[in-house]
């Protein structure tokens, strides 16, 4: 019944700490296992099981009291097995299954804002042409590494790779396109209004 070993966890996107951000993290595991209900309380935010069996994981995700008064319920799916079991499975490469959120803070406090601003973060090397970032204020001891920092984590060559200016450019390559299909569309109904309409067909009486 331990058949496999698990990671579940909730990282940022280019690996930073989020300590700065999440107070704790509240893991719901499947009933079947001892105490389902784990609670996280620093950084990196993650937790490790063994089992066998596939389940949905509850995630609870609690922001510090100057962020944000409510806290954020997600839902991921575990998976152990590959989606193309064709073949003999390898043992040495896991099956990694994340999934991207984005969270925005509107209106946020001085302080929130001036913790964030001097937390170490990754800065993307490339952005697309008409974009930029804000730039991050100097922190002192940034080769130091900190303990919710998971660029040195055990997983991390399989972690899936994050990028703000990948984004922004499949934003700006899907308007496009949309923009493309509203130009046909309106060309195609500006030649249906063009053509003549079909003539009613004539109501028809008998005469007795």
């Amino acid at each position: 019944s331990q058949s496999h070993k698990w990671t579940v966890y909730v990282r940022g996107a280019t690996n930073e700490d989020l300590g700065a951000v999440i107070k704790h993290v509240v893991f719901q595991l499947h009933p079947s296992f001892n105490n389902p209900t784990r609670i996280v309380e620093a950084p990196p935010f993650e937790l490790s099981e063994c089992g066998w069996g596939e389940f949905e994981i509850g995630i609870g995700i609690f922001f510090h009291s100057d962020v944000c008064d409510k806290h954020l319920d997600l839902y991921h799916m575990l998976k152990l097995y590959p989606e193309d079991e064709s073949g003999p499975q390898s043992t040495k490469k896991p099956v990694v299954m994340e999934s991207y959120n984005e969270i925005v803070f509107p209106d946020p406090s001085e302080c929130f804002f001036a913790r964030v601003q001097n937390h170490p973060a990754v800065v993307v090397p490339r952005m697309p042409a008409g974009f930029s970032l804000p730039v991050l204020a100097p922190v002192e001891n940034t080769n130091e590494k900190g303990r919710g920092d998971t660029k040195d984590h055990p997983l991390s060559q399989w972690f899936l790779n994050f990028s703000e200016a990948d984004e922004l450019l499949k934003l700006a390559s899907a308007r496009q396109q949309v923009q493309a299909h509203i130009v046909k569309l309106r060309r195609e109904l500006s030649v249906i209004d063009g053509m003549p309409q079909p003539l009613k067909p004539a109501s028809s009486y008998e005469c007795t």
